[in-house]
């Protein structure tokens, strides 16, 4: 575990307890509220600056909109290199605004929390239609049952929060009230 981005998460108060359900639509007794970090520019540089440092070679960063776009854009400075993000339309994740990835280029796909590693599947096979090189992925935390993405992939952390299936959730989740936190649109 890197010590150092969790530290962080739980001096800005990102490590959230409650009952919360996800954009997976998996219930958790704890949550980590990413923009406590993603909104100050100190801790988002040190961040972007760990991801970078586990990669090199890298011609351009990829994220998913919203949380991503902060991650793409900073570890893509750090990198020196262009960052894009594709966006949610219509329950799919697509380029817009102009976005081009060059032909034969390393490709660096950048997310914030994972969990099942649905919108990181959902970029690699937008990609894969692309005559490109999938380097590598980063996250800031990874939260959930190993996932193999078939690409190296680089955490810079991994927590142990339990999740539950609605019909599986235990009777003491149940008694506290349901917060859902931010969403992606899915």
């Amino acid at each position: 575990m890197n010590n150092k981005i969790y530290n962080l998460l739980v001096e800005k108060g990102a490590i959230m307890t409650g009952h919360f359900v996800l954009t997976s639509g998996l219930h958790s007794n704890k949550y980590i509220e990413k923009f406590r970090v993603l909104e100050d520019p100190k801790s988002l540089e040190i961040i972007c600056k760990e991801m970078a440092k586990k990669f090199k070679k890298i011609d351009i960063v990829v994220s998913a909109a919203i949380g991503g776009i902060l991650l793409s854009s900073g570890v893509a400075k750090e990198l020196g290199v262009k960052g894009i993000f594709c966006e949610r339309v219509d329950g799919n994740l697509i380029f817009k605004r102009g976005f081009l990835i060059p032909e034969e280029s390393n490709v660096l796909i950048v997310e914030d929390i994972v969990t099942t590693g649905g919108s990181i599947k959902e970029i690699i096979s937008l990609l894969t239609n692309q005559k490109i090189n999938i380097a590598g992925i980063c996250s800031l935390a990874h939260r959930g049952e190993t996932i193999d993405f078939k690409y190296r992939y680089e955490p810079l952390f991994e927590i142990d929060i339990d999740t539950w299936e609605q019909d599986m959730i235990p009777d003491w989740l149940s008694d506290i009230e349901i917060t859902k936190p931010g969403s992606t649109g899915k």
